[in-house]
C-alpha cells in the first residue's frame, strides 16, 4: 500500500500498490503491520456499508465524542463521492481546517480518518456503494455532527443542492 499523508497531521490517502498481470492484478487493501508501521490505528472492530441511490447525496459530518472516538478507512466500491474530513482536534495545528479527496471504484483510492476528526461525503454518481472499516463500536449517545455547510469550515461541495436528511442539515453553528 502507499500512503500519503494530507495536510492534516494524522489524516491518509492510502492507494493499492498493485501487482498487475496478464489476468489483472492483485493488491493489499489492508495490512495491520503497514497500518502500525505509519503509526495509525489498525483496529477494526466494525465494517459498514452505505450504498446511496442518487448523485448529490451527502452524509455528514459525523464524528462520535470521547471515549467512543473512532478511526475509519474508507473506500469507494461503486460509484464515485467527494470525500470530506474536518480536524476538530482543538489542540491541533490545523483546528477546524479540511481536506476533500476524491474517491471513486476506477481509482480505489481509501482515506484513513483519524480519531478526533469528523467524515462526511457527497455522491458524484447514482447508485454509491462506501465501504467503512472502524476503529470503534457505533454508540448513538457518543454520535455528534457539525453542519456540511457551516462557514466556520468553508467547504465547497460538488453539488450545491445536496440530498440530505433534516438531521444533517440541522446541526448547529460549530463553536469551536
Amino acid at each position: 500500500m502507499i500512503f500519503t499523508e494530507t495536510r492534516l497531521k494524522g489524516a491518509f490517502v492510502v492507494e493499492l500498490e498493485r501487482r498487475d498481470d496478464e489476468r489483472g492484478f492483485f493488491a493489499r487493501s489492508w495490512c495491520r503491520t503497514e497500518f502500525e508501521a505509519h503509526n495509525l490505528n489498525p483496529a477494526i472492530v466494525q465494517c459498514n456499508v452505505s450504498f446511496n441511490r442518487l448523485k448529490g447525496t451527502l452524509r455528514g459530518m459525523h464524528y462520535q465524542a470521547a471515549p467512543f472516538e473512532e478511526a475509519k478507512l474508507v473506500r469507494c466500491t461503486s460509484g464515485a463521492l467527494y470525500d470530506v474530513i474536518i480536524d476538530l482536534r482543538p489542540t491541533s495545528a490545523t483546528y477546524q481546517q479540511h481536506v476533500s479527496e476524491l474517491l471513486s471504484a476506477a481509482n480505489r483510492k481509501m482515506l484513513y480518518v483519524p480519531e478526533g476528526f469528523a467524515h462526511g461525503f457527497q455522491t458524484l454518481e447514482d447508485n454509491t456503494e462506501v465501504f467503512y472499516q472502524m476503529s470503534q463500536f457505533y454508540s448513538p449517545e457518543h454520535a455528534r455532527g457539525v453542519r456540511y455547510n457551516d462557514p466556520a469550515f468553508g467547504i465547497e461541495w460538488l453539488i450545491a443542492e445536496p440530498v440530505i436528511t433534516q438531521r444533517d442539515r440541522d446541526y448547529p453553528d460549530f463553536n469551536g
